[in-house]
């Protein structure tokens, strides 16, 4: 299996592409600013064909990119039907901040011409590869983790792509338009913890990390264990 990531932009937003191995078709994840040149630079060099860019959540700094690469390499967008919007939209979900240092620039923003949405437990055949879709809001309505089946080391069993819901030693802000805090911790409690510590993490902003490493060393998964809080989270009380 090939998985190139690099970050592109301001945000440093880790941008990933996926295939069985070079010469083959591939999956996009993640394409945000300035992100279609690192993209097309990984196509090159390996020979790849993209066929699906997956979007793990609306924020700009991760879709930015999305239809300028769809539209390239005629490939179809994956996106929850939460954060379809944002698409088109995506002064909808900036912070303040950000939306003042987008003031003034001409922007148009518009849906890639095949867009698809996806659902919570959803499987994907892309590319050759399996993709299963957990919905794990919190740091949006429409938040998403993409794992797959990792076989070119026996000592992983899989690969997640997290966006921005579980980072090396943090977890995604909560405090943007659209965002839970309640509603993340939640979703850490029904889809991380629930997973096995060999899967490797590899997130939207910082270096990849692995289930077990935040289980022991992740202050807000640690807290979440210690107190109790990650049964009563799982059990809606």
């Amino acid at each position: 299996m090939l998985i190139a990531g690099f970050p592109a932009g301001p945000w440093g937003t880790n941008c990933y592409v996926a295939a069985t191995g070079p010469g083959t078709e591939c999956v996009v994840i993640d394409p945000g600013k300035d992100a279609a040149a690192g993209v097309a630079e990984v196509v090159r060099e390996h020979r790849l064909k993209p066929v699906a860019v997956l979007v793990t959540h609306g924020h700009v700094d991760h879709m930015w990119c999305v239809a300028p690469v769809a539209g390239t390499y005629d490939a179809t967008a994956w996106i929850h039907p939460a954060d379809r919007h944002l698409l088109t939209d995506p002064m909808a979900g900036m912070s303040r901040e950000t939306t003042q240092m987008l003031l003034g620039a001409k922007h148009e923003w518009a849906e890639p011409d095949d867009v698809r949405e996806l659902g919570d437990g959803q499987e994907l055949e892309l590319a050759g590869l399996r993709f299963v879709v957990d919905h794990t809001p919190g740091h949006t309505q429409g938040s998403v983790t993409f794992r797959t089946p990792y076989d070119a080391q026996p000592e992983i069993s899989e690969v997640m792509f997290s966006g921005d819901l579980l980072f090396a030693g943090s977890i995604g802000r909560t405090d943007l338009p659209g965002g839970d805090h309640p509603t993340i911790l939640r979703s850490l409690a029904d889809k991380v913890l629930t997973l096995p510590d060999d899967i490797v993490v590899l997130p939207g902003h910082g270096e990849q990390t692995s289930i077990g490493r935040e289980r022991a060393t992740n202050p807000y998964l640690r807290d979440l264990l210690e107190s109790g809080d990650a049964g009563r989270v799982t059990r809606g009380l």
